[in-house]
């Protein structure tokens, strides 16, 4: 049975979801700022996240909560991340693929986990230690026993392009190997697509913590693994992660670590 956490964090991912999806005939008319080069909010990231803070709040009233959109909502042990629309660029586009995102943190590992994806009413929940679910189906990483066949997630971050040519680098080393590569232009939803076993694996430099939190989480409780790019397990600080099963996420990492730049490796 989802724990209580998990029933909240839900039912406001859906809260938001239903604001997402009534704006979508109305992209041309949103007010969209520019917060850095190339990285783009919307008024309807405001609104979902605002809808979600309030259903959080609610909840749970001595909760932290840190949100893309509004930073950092209290101190505290546990902290509710939050990215209230994890693909605004496809979303402002009009293509179809983009999430609700929500974790429970405590001392920096994610306990509770949502993934919504609105237009497909699919809903990915964790609780640490309980598995993970797509609607109320348990999910599995997949059985891949190597890079052989694997089908790898990646995305190019907008703010971290200085990382572009090592990047670029790993991918075409990685291609040589597996069988291809997505780049879809949601880090939450690739999680949950490894954590389902649609896709093998994923990795990515340079993401926040609100892109990643939950969907790490469903990783894991989906019997995968999650670090950064030298190697070492965990909620990477610098947010460049590699996930998948063990055995895809050991040869991801053999393979970026050899085309990585000491920084990226954090060394």
């Amino acid at each position: 049975m989802p724990r209580p956490a998990v029933n909240v964090a839900a039912r406001a991912a859906r809260s938001a979801g239903n604001i997402i999806l009534r704006y979508m005939n109305r992209l041309e008319g949103l007010a969209v700022v520019e917060k850095q080069r190339m990285d783009f909010a919307s008024e309807v990231d405001r609104l979902a996240e605002a809808e979600i803070v309030k259903e959080l709040r609610r909840a749970y009233p001595t909760h932290a909560i840190l949100g893309e959109e509004s930073g950092q909502i209290g101190k505290g042990p546990l902290t509710w991340v939050i990215d209230p629309l994890d693909g605004t660029h496809n979303y402002l586009r009009g293509i179809p693929h983009f999430c609700v995102s929500i974790a429970l943190v405590e001392k920096g590992e994610p306990v509770y986990g949502v993934v919504f994806d609105p237009l497909r009413d699919e809903l990915f929940t964790a609780s640490k230690g309980d598995g993970a679910y797509l609607n109320d189906r348990r999910i599995r990483v997949g059985k891949r026993e190597g890079l052989a066949g694997a089908l790898i997630a990646t995305g190019y971050p907008y703010r971290a392009r200085n990382h572009l040519e090592p990047q670029l680098a790993m991918t075409a080393a990685l291609l040589a190997e597996a069988e291809d590569i997505r780049r879809m232009g949601s880090a939450a939803l690739d999680l949950a697509y490894v954590a389902s076993g649609r896709v093998d694996g994923f990795f990515e430099p340079a993401l926040n913590i609100w892109d990643i939190a939950a969907g790490a989480l469903l990783v894991r409780e989906a019997g995968g693994i999650y670090g950064d790019f030298a190697g070492r397990e965990g909620l990477p600080e610098s947010g460049n992660i590699i996930a998948g099963n063990i055995n895809v996420a050991k040869a991801m990492t053999d393979v970026i670590k050899a085309n990585a730049t000491a920084r990226l490796l954090g060394v």
